[in-house]
């Protein structure tokens, strides 16, 4: 008897240990490692049972023929001080799941923490200094994984935006300098979100969330949206994140709606190639408008519905991969228009419009940009630029970037603080903020993602 339950015990314990894996796992097998804004390693490093670890530093020199006086860059998410050697982020975090419970947080440390969140108005609203509070934090979410279909995730907290394509973190982009359609739009939300995978080629996402890029809510009225993903195979990837909420300050009768809509197509695919192993372009539209409270969407009103406001743009990228997939070549840019100029990256220093940390009943600038409705803005910008990729944890980048606007927007020679370039300096009276229309620059960086 003794003898018969061992056969047995050994007989389930061997029928336990070689019992397939029946969890369906969206878009598995597929090669999603050369999209844009995706993650192009093959597998992550840092894997246990329970545990992903997640180490990413962003390291990065800009020059701008500009030369500001202040090193001050204008206008962008991802650069912050010209001529310095810049810790743009240094991220440490994890993925953790067990028995269905989910979560993911990721700390964020160097100037992005300081330059991404700047233009949030709502965390004037109320007290305990939200953007104090959550700087240092890029995703912090928790959840539970439904194991129907391909997978259901309710996860609450704060998580990346996808609208404009473009990665957070630039180890996933094929560019450093994002064109206006994704440095203009948001790079997180704040709110409760479901990922819902029917299928291994289809993600339908919608969210319940504070706001546009936002730590907390501008009026009453939450911010809703959703994100649908579709790739059918290997080579093509849909996206279209649609967004509609009330994200003017104390001006509840505003509503702004978004559209952003992405291409992804690999039309060259040779692995073993000696030369050329991969070829393939990104595009991506963007339509929206805000319309109320003084403002009228895309059509010019009377006194009362007021000026046109609204916001369209588009990019397009193409990528060639050579040597072996160890250097690779980028080429592209965008174009933007934004009567009204509310989702437009504000100037810095004396040039700011935003409130002042010190004094928020003031303008943080002495001569602040202007954001008025009825203000015109259209911009557009080309780069094209050079990676050395050893291995998939490590990416060199040289870029060239060149970007125009239709007013005086990025940083001069004078720069944007004082005549000196130093906050210290008293400010002459006929001294002004010296802001020109177009800017040139090359960037380096590092890229390291374990």
């Amino acid at each position: 008897m003794n003898n018969l339950l061992s056969v047995l015990l050994f007989a389930s314990v061997q029928t336990f240990a070689q019992a397939p894996d029946t969890t369906k796992v969206p878009f598995s097998g597929m090669d999603m490692t050369w999209q844009n804004g995706n993650d192009r390693r093959d597998q992550p490093n840092l894997q246990s049972k329970y545990v992903t670890g997640i180490v990413m530093l962003d390291v990065n020199y800009t020059h701008s023929f500009n030369n500001p006086n202040d090193n001050t860059v204008v206008g962008s998410t991802a650069l912050a001080r010209n001529n310095e050697v810049e810790v743009s982020s240094a991220a440490l975090g994890g993925e953790f799941n067990y028995n269905g419970a989910r979560g993911r947080i990721i700390t964020q440390f160097g100037t992005r923490s300081i330059v991404v969140p700047r233009n949030d108005y709502s965390v004037y609203r109320g007290q305990y200094q939200l953007a104090n509070a959550y700087r240092y934090i890029s995703e912090a979410y928790a959840g539970y994984h439904f194991n129907k279909w391909y997978g259901i995730n309710v996860d609450a907290g704060m998580f990346m935006s996808y609208i404009g394509l473009n990665s957070y973190y630039q180890v996933e982009n094929w560019e450093y300098q994002a064109s206006f359609t994704s440095d203009n739009t948001p790079w997180f939300f704040n709110g409760v979100r479901v990922q819902i995978f029917p299928t291994k080629h289809l993600k339908i996402e919608p969210w319940l969330i504070n706001g546009w890029q936002s730590y907390g809510k501008f009026n009453a009225m939450p911010g809703l949206g959703f994100n649908i993903t579709y790739a059918p195979n290997d080579n093509v990837k849909l996206i279209t994140n649609n967004y509609y909420g009330s994200d003017a300050a104390m001006i509840a009768d505003r509503k702004r709606f978004h559209s952003d809509n992405s291409f992804l197509y690999r039309y060259y695919n040779k692995p073993n190639s000696n030369g050329i192993t991969k070829m393939a372009f990104s595009m991506t539209g963007d339509i929206g408008f805000e319309k109320g409270g003084g403002v009228n969407g895309f059509s010019n009103g009377d006194s009362t519905k007021g000026p046109a406001q609204y916001f369209l743009s588009a990019m397009f990228y193409n990528r060639t991969w050579f040597a072996h997939d160890h250097f690779a070549w980028t080429i592209g840019g965008g174009v933007m228009k934004n009567p009204g100029r509310y989702l437009v990256l504000y100037p810095t220093g004396q040039a700011s419009p935003l409130p002042d940390p010190a004094d928020p009943t003031k303008t943080e600038g002495a001569y602040p940009f202007s954001a008025n409705p009825g203000d015109q803005f259209a911009a557009w910008d080309c780069s094209t630029n050079l990676d050395w990729m050893p291995n998939q944890n490590l990416t060199f980048r040289i870029e060239y970037v060149h970007r125009h606007a239709s007013v005086p927007y990025f940083a001069g020679k004078g720069g944007v603080t004082s005549p000196t370039g130093y906050t210290t300096t008293p400010l002459p009276a006929d001294w002004r903020p010296d802001l020109v229309k177009s800017e040139d620059r090359i960037i380096c960086a590092i890229l390291f993602r374990l």
